[in-house]
């Protein structure tokens, strides 16, 4: 099934620790609209304007795998609203330039740095939950004793 012209719900639901402990990652009604409204909104303006495939390294998380992650409780890959994009699956992006198009031309709820160093992040999260309530939050991810700390950016 393609949620947009360039990514598929298969994609978007892979995860390597969910089919390891036989995880159902399958995501509800709700949460299949709003990994629509994220491809549609988010993800495929970005990939038409930049050209270059951009791997998903995750997606939607079912209740389960987010738990079994160690993901936030109030994570939006729950609920289908959020994607990390990293155009290091493929080999042909920086990750910093998805995310500074991003910040500069697509509305969304969260965009946040992950890790990585002054130039270039591992990856990006990006979320989205509709024109209405996004906050344009922009953050950098940063680990401090061994714990992940969030700093706000402009």
């Amino acid at each position: 099934m393609k949620l947009s012209k360039n990514l598929s719900l298969s994609e978007v639901v892979k995860s390597n620790t969910a089919t390891r402990r036989g995880i159902d990652n399958t995501p509800s009604d709700e949460h299949l609209k709003n990994l629509k409204t994220i491809s549609v909104e988010v993800f495929q303006p970005l990939r038409d304007e930049l050209g270059e495939p951009i791997g998903i390294s995750s997606g939607y998380r079912s209740d389960a795998l987010n738990e079994a992650i160690g993901g936030s409780k109030i994570s939006q890959h729950s609920k289908g609203e959020a994607l990390d994009l990293d155009g290091d699956i493929f080999g042909n992006l920086e990750n910093s330039v998805i995310f500074e198009y991003i910040k500069k031309h697509i509305d969304f709820d969260q965009l946040i740095w992950e890790f990585g160093n002054d130039k270039n992040p591992d990856w990006v999260h990006v979320s989205f939950v509709s024109k209405k309530e996004n906050r344009n939050e922009i953050l950098q991810a940063v680990r401090v004793n061994g714990k992940t700390k969030y700093i706000k950016l402009k």
